[in-house]
This record gives C-alpha cells, structure tokens and sequence, in this order.
C-alpha cells in the first residue's frame, strides 16, 4: 500500500503541473511607472458584476462598465455567466523590469483554499500558484490559513509601442487561436505581438497563457501635472474621472480623439460640495465638450486634466475643411513599346508545397495532448489503487 500512495502523489502532482499554463511576466522598463492596464477575467461560475467588482477591488463600479463599454443603465446586480469575458481595469507599476497590478487585488484565504484552486479556478489561470507565493514572500505556498491576506499580481505593462502610447491588455488565450488571427483582431502585427511577449515564433503560443496586446489609447491634450496622467482610454471604452465630475469615451465618432463632458454626477471629493465649472478661459459659454465652428476653424473646450483644487481645460483649435488635393502631374508622352518575344509555351507550374500546420493546428494538438495525458494518468490512478488494495 505504500507503494500505492506514492505512486498516487506522483501522478497527481505531474498531472497537475500538465494541466497548468507557466504565465510569464510582462516587460515594462520605466522603473516606478504607473498607468491604467486592463485583463481580461473568465468566470469560472456564474455570478454578477458586482461579485466580480469586489474580487478585483475595482473601486468604481461605472469604471468596470466602462471598460466593457456596458451601458451605464445596468444593474449592479447584472448576471455574468460562467466562462463570459469580462475586462477589468487597474493600476499597473512597473518595477524591476516588470509590470504588476499595484498591491490590488487582495485575496482573503477561504476555508478549504489551497494556492492552486486560487490562481487557477478564483483567478482563471492570470497568475500561478507560484507567483503568488513569490509576491507573498510565501517559502511553502501549501501553508495558508483561513483569513491570510494574498496580493494576485496580475501581469501588466506601462510601455510604450514602437513610440506610440497604448492600453496594455492582457488576453487570456483560447485554444485553436493563432498569433496572426489575434493580431489581426485587435489592430496591430504579429511581429510587434511576439516582440511584447518574448517570443521568437508563433509556434510558442499557448492556450490559456496571457498574452499582452496593445490596444490603440485615444490622442489626449491631459496636462501631465494632472492627478489621472498618464491618461490613456482605450478605443471602444469609457471611464469616470476627476472625482466623478467629467465622463470620457474614446471611440470613432470623434476620430479617435478622447472626448469628454460634465457627468451630471455628485463628486466623490469631499472637498467639493459640488463639481468645479468647466468653463474655457477666453470663450465665453465653452464648456467641457462644446464647440464652436467659424469658416474652416473649430474650436473645441476640452478636458486637460484636475488638481485638489479645480478642473483643467483648454482651447482647442482645429481645421475642419477638406484640404484641397494635388492636381495630377502631367502624363508622359507615349512612346511606342519595343515588339514582344516571340511567343514561347508556357511551362506547367510546380506542385505547391505542402503547408506547414498553423499556429492554431499547434495549439489544439496541445491541448489535446494535455488533456489525454491528464485521462491516462486519473486511470492509472485507479489501477495501482486496485492493485494495492
């Protein structure tokens, strides 16, 4: 029988460390940087948005919405199902090379948690048992008790992308994608997704690992002496800001410049007992959001960012007339073309090669495999079970 228990305690440990996606850490150079990131949750039952708010201690609920571009109509007790995508919003630091989420979210242990069960199933396979044990300064991650706090580092990143300013998002990867297929889903190229994340061939894409994507961030004119710089929004998304007074999207609408007005909301600054005009200095009856259009020019009144004491804005002036477009350069004279070759037949083109199997071949082969492994060894579980009864 004792040979059975450690025959049990070998398969079970190998077919756990199968079954477990290795997350990598996400680069970010400018040590001390903070910014808004996002990463993509899966709930692993079904729940509601609240529920979710409150394990990822997002501290504004409209700010979650937001991030989903939900309709801020829905209720806080709206149903999310089990498996739904859901983005969460945090605070990125980047430190020792790295980005982490900034000491949020905290976990409270449950009675009957173990490290693996959080990381894998609570917190979908973001992090590993084994970061949280390292961000913990935890020697032996199987010894936690009931009511012991844990910081989740979920992975992040403050970069900028071949010069330009982006919205990190870490994506959970689904099986049978491809790197190609992903890049082309969100905007930007293979080669600057495998650069992100460290990789020298798609090939080494995995199923269930996070993969950092940089989303485009609406063009901004936000003072970098304001509370909320750097003040990225991702296309398709929305959010809440100087304490709940101005409301800002980021969509085509207004050619991907961010947009902001009054949000008609009580502020959340106990100092002001109602939100700061958002007047524009030198126009009088701008406000936040407004414009004014005389001949070619339109000014525009928007948001530059708040202090402890005010809100920021400024003028903007643009040119909305269509720019007049070059006349066509002159034709070349004709000259008559020299006569052709003599006709030749034509050669039969060579067979095509055969193709190498996609990225996305790889990944469904793998986890396939992981799958049958994990099968082969709950059998042979059970078999040395019986043998050594």
């Amino acid at each position: 029988m004792g040979y059975a228990k450690v025959l049990l305690g070998l398969l079970l440990v190998t077919a756990l460390a199968a079954t477990s996606t290795a997350q990598t850490k996400l680069k970010c150079s400018k040590e001390g940087a903070k910014c808004t990131a996002l990463i993509e949750y899966v709930s692993p039952n079904n729940t509601n948005i609240t529920t979710i708010q409150s394990l990822f201690q997002v501290k504004k609920f409209r700010n979650l919405l937001g991030a989903n571009n939900f309709p801020t109509s829905i209720p806080s007790d709206k149903n999310v199902n089990a498996a739904e995508k859901i983005r969460i919003p945090f605070t990125c630091l980047c430190a020792n090379g790295t980005g982490v989420s900034n000491r949020k979210p905290v976990y409270k242990v449950q009675e009957g948690d173990f490290m693996y069960h959080i990381a894998k199933e609570v917190f979908s396979g973001l992090v590993t048992y084994q970061q949280i044990a390292e961000f913990n300064g935890l020697m032996d991650p199987s010894l936690i008790n009931p009511g012991q706090e844990l910081w989740i580092p979920l992975p992040c990143s403050c970069d900028e992308v071949n010069g330009i300013k982006v919205v990190h998002y870490g994506m959970l990867v689904d099986a049978g994608s491809t790197v190609e297929g992903i890049a082309e889903q969100y905007g930007t190229t293979s080669g600057t997704l495998l650069t992100l994340n460290n990789m020298t061939d798609p090939s080494e894409l995995l199923a269930g690992q996070v993969l950092d994507i940089p989303l485009p961030a609406c063009s901004s004119h936000v003072s970098n002496n304001s509370l909320d710089y750097p003040f990225l929004l991702a296309y398709g998304t929305y959010v809440y800001t100087a304490s709940n007074c101005v409301k800002c999207k980021c969509d085509s609408a207004n050619t991907y410049k961010l947009q902001c007005e009054p949000s008609g909301l009580k502020s959340t600054n106990s100092d002001w007992t109602t939100c700061p005009v958002m007047q524009c200095q030198g126009a009088d009856g701008l406000f936040i959001g407004n414009k004014t259009s005389s001949g070619c020019n339109q000014t525009s009144c928007v948001y530059s960012g708040f202090t402890s004491q005010t809100i920021l804005t400024s003028l903007v002036t643009e040119s909305i007339c269509p720019v007049p477009s070059a006349a066509p350069a002159p034709s070349a004279p004709y000259v008559p073309s020299a006569p052709s070759a003599p006709y030749a037949p034509s050669t039969v083109p060579a067979p095509p090669a055969p193709a190498a199997p996609s990225a996305a071949w790889r990944i469904g082969f793998q986890g396939l495999g992981w799958n049958f492994f994990l099968f082969i060894s709950i059998q042979l579980i059970f078999l040395s079970l019986h043998l050594f009864q």
